[in-house]
């Protein structure tokens, strides 16, 4: 499956982004997906995930109840919006697709997006 991520930015402390993941060539629905991001210098990090359902939704701490994953099956396509951004979720962001149930480390995704950069301005 192919993954293809839009949407990054610059934005304003305390404002708003949505990120958009588009997948190709193979089933959607039966993927489990996520988003991760990684920060200059940093290492790659886990930021949500959504079940084929939609159902289903983990968040790592530091975006929980700020961000919101969700996924349209029909449009075979991820989202991520991210409310009260801060400096700190400058990154390059990743959407990520994968057969697992529960995956949540990015070593059990199998498939990726090429990243889109979001920046977030104090």
């Amino acid at each position: 499956v192919q993954l293809q991520a839009s949407g990054g930015g610059l934005g304003q402390a305390g404002g708003s982004l949505r990120l958009s993941c588009v997948a190709s060539g193979g089933t959607f629905s039966t993927y489990r997906m996520g988003w991760f991001r990684q920060a200059p210098g940093k290492e790659r990090e886990f930021v949500a995930a959504i079940n084929w359902s939609g159902v289903t939704t983990n968040y790592a701490d530091s975006v929980k109840g700020r961000f919101t994953i969700s996924r349209d099956n029909a449009k075979n396509t991820v989202y991520l919006q991210m409310n009260s951004l801060n400096p700190d979720d400058t990154a390059v962001y990743y959407c990520a697709a994968t057969t697992w149930y529960g995956a949540t480390r990015a070593s059990g995704f199998d498939y990726w997006g090429q990243g889109t950069l979001v920046t977030v301005s104090s």
